[in-house]
């Protein structure tokens, strides 16, 4: 499996990079959107973990933008994984094209558990 993880803090990226490690998946890392919009033109992901804070554009603006793609890339698997806890934010992330939640620090079973679920067609939820 071929993960592209959105997210700006390296040290984030490391923890979850580590954990798909534990899985034997690949992840491949973006220090921002615009980088994680590039990477999907150029190459192919199972799925993609996108925060939604980050400088310049951020993770729901990125998510419309796969999303309004004209090709099969719109269809992309996606967990916003964030430490934002808006009370309409589970809404906002779902409007957008997400297709689960995971709130920060992410815990590796929650991960394992949601990437499971988009991965056998389940239906997105929030996962605390």
């Amino acid at each position: 499996m071929n993960v592209l993880f959105i997210e700006d803090d390296p040290m984030n990226r490391r923890v979850v990079a580590d954990m798909l490690d534990v899985a034997g998946a690949a992840m491949t890392e973006a220090e921002s959107a615009e980088i994680g919009l590039k990477l999907i033109d150029e190459r192919d992901f199972d799925m993609a973990l996108v925060d939604l804070r980050m400088p310049g554009m951020d993770g729901i603006t990125a998510i419309e933008r796969i999303r309004a793609r004209p090709d099969a890339k719109a269809k992309l698997p996606i967990i916003v994984v964030t430490a934002d806890t808006a009370i309409d934010l589970r809404e906002r992330c779902i409007a957008a094209g997400a297709n689960e939640v995971l709130f920060k620090p992410v815990a590796m079973d929650a991960l394992f558990e949601a990437m499971g679920r988009i991965l056998a067609g389940g239906e997105g939820d929030v996962i605390l």
